[in-house]
């Protein structure tokens, strides 16, 4: 089964490879890494060739939408990191997404365009609301099991969220299949490891990067259908990969430093 092989070796390798971005350049580097579509993309790929070209553009219809609900995901995990932890952070930021998911349903209908813009401006919104994030921990030495702790979660979270999202139907499993797992493993043991400015710079890396992901999700709501799969794959990835360059530079510019902290 090419969908479920794709995540058995995808999300390890894409949540070891942010990790290890987020080790070598900084863990904003790391959220913007995961926000690139690099599970909704082939997924989608895959639902046209195996359910029809309207069907993936259904899909990622609410996929788009999805990317408002992330919007909610980020601020409610920074807000419960801040006042209270990590636990109540992740608690919150599931609570948020669900929460927003079963609000936009009724909205699903209506032209791309029009969510693609709804869209931007939780994007935006959310990102003015972040917490500034400052100096963060310098990481100590990690752990043997932390690299493969984190790809094993988070392969067994993506296996089972998408497994029973088809069931829903096509919105709903856009929606579903959205829901951040990769960074929610990065941002919880990044905050274990570098502390809260370290979870914030995550969490901001990730919304700078879905502005990308947004518009890739735009072309192929649009272009499946009158382009076909190939041309419209191509299209989506060429404005996708525009936009990320500009983002991972702001993403670069807006980082905080790491400092060594004294013990006390």
């Amino acid at each position: 089964m090419p969908v479920l092989a794709l995540k058995l070796i995808l999300t390890p390798l894409l949540i070891g490879g942010a990790s290890l971005a987020a080790r070598r350049w900084g863990p904003a580097i790391g959220g913007w890494l995961v926000s690139l579509p690099l599970t909704s993309g082939p997924v989608t790929f895959f639902l046209a060739l195996d359910h029809g070209t309207p069907f993936a553009a259904t899909a990622i219809v609410g996929s788009l939408m999805g990317l408002a609900a992330i919007a909610g995901f980020t601020l409610a995990f920074a807000a419960g990191l801040v006042r209270a932890g990590p636990r109540t952070g992740i608690l919150l930021a599931i609570v948020a997404f669900a929460s927003i998911g079963v609000l936009v349903e009724p909205v699903l209908n209506a032209p791309a365009g029009i969510l693609f813009v709804v869209v931007l401006a939780a994007l935006a919104v959310a990102l003015r609301l972040l917490p500034e994030s400052g100096a963060r921990r310098a990481a100590g030495p990690h752990p043997a099991w932390d690299l493969p702790a984190r790809m094993a979660i988070g392969t067994g979270l993506v296996v089972g969220l998408t497994t029973f999202a088809p069931l829903l139907g096509p919105h709903t499993s856009g929606i579903i299949a959205t829901f951040p797992v990769y960074v929610s493993i990065l941002t919880l043991f990044t905050h274990r490891q570098e502390g809260l400015p370290g979870a914030l710079d995550v969490l901001r890396g990730l919304l700078v990067g879905l502005f990308g992901t947004a518009a890739f999700m735009l072309v192929l709501a649009l272009g499946l259908i009158p382009l076909g799969i190939g041309p419209a794959f191509g299209l989506a990835l060429a404005i996708t990969l525009a936009i990320q360059a500009v983002a991972l530079r702001s993403v670069r510019a807006g980082a905080g430093p790491a400092v060594e902290l004294e013990s006390v």
